[in-house]
């Protein structure tokens, strides 16, 4: 997308492969299609969620009566702490080696975009998946110790195929074929979507569970797994891999250590500003540490009520499955139908009150100021390639409502979180699974923002920086929180780790508070290392910048 402007129309015809007949596809919105894919590919990852939670615990029964007395008396058997403690330990060691492998898929997934094109990309993620749930169901005849081992070594499949890498190529695929204004509501449209699989799917593998087996769900995962790829290679449209990302950032990528240059658009970037100064500009840094601060507060806010379910409330795996059916469907509820409203009633109320900002275009035929005059042809002679001029940073009218929304979703998030301790019967579950979700939003904001923040060839790097922000968050919080819950439900007071949630996320807040759109009319400068054969501007030869 080197040449890409925010006002490009969508979906160019070169983006698409022109030697390839049309298919039926071509009859429905290219949006329609992604949220599609993204429907059914969060079902088949969640038939299998809430029975694998239950199977630890289950396993975890097993192997304590292997080394302690047969149970005698009434009620359950594998209510004691010392399980529910144990089984809480092998879930967090369980959610370290998924995430762990869903950063290496973020990579992997990253490079195959690049490589092959969204699309084929997003095939590869849902094949190996099947393999996985393959695999976890011949764990479940084995069980005990032993099954929870071929569990968590299962998730080493996540390498190839999981969650991180299908969940940003689509986002990728949505920042590319969607208008910037529209961005952030079709980011919170795309998580909705998600979300309503995610519920459909929860619902479904509880009940495929108890009616037919614990080992059900994970069958019926492999074949949908395998029809979701299908599905992708058929009606998924076609993105020509060359438009992800400039050739500059694609030679930043050959040495030994390239995978890792996405990241390097979370750093402070080099601006200068509308007057000619250069300054540096923290505004993507903070919203990076305030979203992993946040998703450290949040992420295992789901693992976190199922368990205290179980253990407070007896809940089984068909209560745990209706909760967090009802947790997703009004998430994807409020996400596909409320949020994109407010975004919009929000961002027309900012642009009323907001100055007018300039239109920062790649190509202005009318400059205003003398850095935007083109250098005489005396002065470029001896150059051998024409400077290249600055990548402007063009933010949205209203945009800033979208980092508004972010901290008040998060602070929001928190008080509900710390309200979850005043639960005392089953039912009170149900509100809190009902109530969460009216504070989501923090994640597609977060996107919207950040594609705001940096110019239209930087949007894949950026949200795969960020998609590795937070899933190196949720592998702290579920190593961090879920033995922290562990700690707490020793002492037979497992309640206390939702304060400690609530605390976390209100740190998130004030972080946020730092993170600032670039100043209006600003323009990104080449970092110095790459642009110092480039003749520099009278206004930044007399200005330097900061640190450099």
């Amino acid at each position: 997308m080197a040449s890409n402007g925010e006002t490009t129309p969508l979906l160019r015809d070169q983006e698409y492969d022109a030697t390839k007949p049309k298919s039926k596809s071509s009859f429905i919105a290219p949006t329609t299609l992604i949220l599609l894919a993204g429907f059914i590919i969060s079902l088949s990852f969640s038939y299998t969620q809430t029975p694998l939670l239950y199977t630890f615990y289950v396993m975890s029964c097993e192997e304590y009566y292997k080394h302690h007395p047969p149970y005698e008396g009434t009620g359950d058997r594998c209510a004691r702490n010392e399980i529910t403690a144990s089984a809480s330990q092998q879930v967090a060691i369980m959610g370290c080696a998924t995430v762990l492998c869903g950063i290496t898929n973020l990579f992997v997934a990253g490079w195959e975009m690049r490589k092959y094109g969204p699309k084929k990309a997003l095939a590869i993620q849902t094949f190996f998946p099947a393999i996985r749930v393959a695999i976890q169901a011949s764990a479940l005849f084995i069980g005990a110790r032993t099954g929870i081992i071929i569990m968590q070594l299962s998730q080493l499949t996540g390498v190839w195929g999981g969650p991180a890498g299908y969940i940003l190529i689509l986002n990728t695929i949505v920042a590319e074929i969607t208008e910037p204004a529209g961005r952030t509501a079709m980011f919170g449209r795309l998580q909705g979507t998600l979300m309503m699989g995610v519920s459909l799917g929860l619902i479904v593998g509880g009940v495929l569970a108890e009616k037919f087996g614990i080992a059900t769900p994970f069958e019926v995962a492999a074949v949908s797994f395998l029809v979701c790829t299908t599905f992708v290679l058929s009606f998924v449209p076609y993105i020509d891999p060359k438009t992800l990302s400039s050739d500059e950032n694609k030679d930043k990528a050959k040495g030994p250590l390239g995978f890792l240059a996405p990241l390097k658009v979370l750093g402070a970037q080099n601006m200068r500003l509308r007057d000619g100064r250069a300054k540096k500009h923290f505004g993507i840094s903070f919203l990076a540490l305030g979203i992993f601060t946040g998703v450290l507060a949040t992420g295992f806010a789901p693992t976190l009520i199922q368990m205290y379910s179980m253990v407070a409330f007896d809940f089984t795996s068909t209560n745990n499955s209706l909760l967090m059916s009802v947790n997703c469907l009004v998430r994807g509820i409020f996400l596909m139908f409320v949020f994109p409203q407010i975004i919009s009633f929000g961002r027309r109320m900012f642009t009323k009150s907001e100055a007018p900002l300039p239109d920062v275009a790649e190509e202005s035929p009318l400059p205003t100021h003398a850095r935007d005059i083109d250098p005489l042809p005396a002065v470029v002679a001896d150059q051998e390639e024409p400077a290249k001029p600055p990548t402007p940073v063009a933010v949205t009218q209203g945009a800033e409502f979208d980092l508004f929304f972010l901290r008040g979703s998060l602070f929001i998030d928190g008080i509900i979180t710390a309200s979850s301790t005043l639960a005392t019967q089953g039912w009170h579950m149900y509100l809190v699974g009902s109530l969460l979700p009216l504070a989501s939003g923090s994640a597609p904001a977060a996107k919207g923002v950040l594609t705001e923040m940096v110019p239209p060839n930087r949007k894949a790097d950026a949200l795969q920086a960020m998609t590795l922000v937070e899933y190196s968050a949720t592998l702290t919080t579920m190593g961090l929180f879920g033995f922290v819950f562990s700690s707490f439900a020793d002492i037979g007071k497992p309640y206390l780790t939702f304060y400690c949630n609530a605390a976390v996320a209100f740190v998130g807040v004030i972080i946020l508070f730092f993170s600032r759109f670039p100043p209006s009319g600003s323009e990104m400068i080449a970092d110095r290392k790459e642009s110092e054969t480039e003749p520099l501007l009278p206004e930044e030869d007399e200005q330097p910048v900061n640190g450099s």
